[in-house]
């Protein structure tokens, strides 16, 4: 079993979302191990493409990233009390902060360092998640441009993000962009001079163009998959998926009509058959709720999940054909040699594309294709990762 990742794939992805913003700079988002595919051989691979910024949730990971090698421009911006904020200002990581304790604490990681920090002030203009309500912004301005005139810190950013970037019919796209310019226009006012303004999702960055200001954060798409199938999927979009899952199958028998399959046999051969075992299941990352709708390709066919997902295995009903144990499955890929691909296996399993590709397991090995880095990626990704500078 492994998972394959085409950098050459992600190199060409990084290079269609560039044509579409035009100015804008660009960030990798390589949150949650890229997004599964690979933290160290992904971020690589986007710096080789040119991407100026890459942008992490966690600072643990942006540390991850700065230990590895990486010197280029790096935003962390999930807030939890306990994060190594005092590191990441060492390691001149950009912060983001969406209140005046966290101001407060960045202010202190600043102060134990000796030098400043940067940080990126986020308002939330309609998620609902994280970032400062549009009533405490000022308050939160006013205190960061003291701490920015002492030279405590430096406010690189202004940022926010979209609810309903992926149906770009929703009024709401537009309100939110209305209101960040407005809540920009009041910062700036009161003396704050960001480098970058950015509020753009991977769907803002493909289906509305207002909304790129000088910095666009790009996760899904770069990986090669739509953020909004419905409106266009990966062809239409020219992207290319990177990440495929391969094994082999487990076990081949011949059974007798009316055989249950699996736990609860919510499947039953129609007529006698041959049933093929393959060994991935839901503690690998293969979604449980994808038992008798997803698919596999065996030999060139595709071939349906017959019953449950199970922990480790699932089984597919192969009716006339007869291969050898051994014989290679892809669970899933780029579509391109009739596999079924990401978002087949979401809407399969009634989910996104993000989640099946980001919930594969790490115990599963990965292997980089077309890695043009003098250090081969192969490793597994949970073992070391490569010391090469990644600037």
């Amino acid at each position: 079993m492994e998972i394959t990742v085409d950098l050459a794939a992600l190199r060409h992805n990084a290079r269609v979302v560039q044509e579409h913003v035009a100015d804008a700079q660009v960030m990798a988002v390589v949150k949650a191990n890229a997004y599964g595919h690979g933290l160290v051989p992904c971020a690589r691979a986007f710096r080789d493409a040119g991407v100026p910024w890459l942008g992490t949730a966690h600072p643990a990971e942006a540390l991850r990233l700065r230990k590895a090698g990486d010197r280029g421009r790096l935003l962390a911006w999930l807030w939890t009390p306990e994060a190594p904020y005092t590191e990441a200002v060492k390691a001149n990581i950009d912060i983001s902060v969406s209140s005046v304790p966290e101001l407060a604490t960045v202010a202190r990681a600043a102060a134990a360092v000796g030098h400043g920090a940067r940080i990126h002030l986020k308002v939330d203009t309609g998620l609902g998640r994280g970032g400062c309500r549009p009533t405490h912004w000022p308050q939160l301005v006013h205190e960061a441009g003291k701490r920015q005139d002492d030279g405590v810190l430096t406010v690189v950013g202004l940022w926010s993000h979209l609810a309903m970037a992926d149906n770009p019919a929703q009024p709401s796209n537009a309100e939110q962009l209305h209101l960040f310019k407005e809540l920009i226009r009041s910062a700036e006012s009161a003396g704050i001079r960001p480098e970058v303004r950015h509020i753009a999702n991977s769907a803002a960055v493909l289906f509305q163009p207002r909304t790129h200001l000088d910095l666009v954060r790009v996760g899904l798409a770069l990986y090669g998959l739509s953020p909004a199938p419905s409106w266009a999927g990966t062809r239409d979009l020219a992207l290319r998926p990177a990440m495929a899952l391969h094994t082999r199958l487990a076990g081949v028998k011949r059974v007798a009509a009316g055989h249950g399959v699996g736990y609860g046999h919510d499947y039953r051969a129609p007529a006698e058959t041959t049933l093929g075992l393959v060994p991935v299941g839901y503690a690998d990352g293969v979604p449980w709720h994808a038992g008798g709708r997803g698919e596999v390709l065996v030999a060139g066919r595709r071939y349906r999940v017959a019953g449950r997902i199970a922990m480790d295995q699932f089984v597919v009903d192969l009716t006339d054909s007869h291969p050898s144990p051994g014989q290679d499955v892809v669970v899933f890929g780029p579509g391109g040699s009739g596999e079924p691909t990401a978002q087949d296996w979401a809407t399969a399993a009634g989910t996104i594309a993000y989640e099946i590709v980001s919930r594969m397991s790490q115990s599963i090995p990965r292997r980089y294709l077309n890695d043009e880095s003098p250090v081969a990626s192969t490793e597994d990704v949970a073992g070391p990762e490569s010391s090469r500078c990644l600037t």
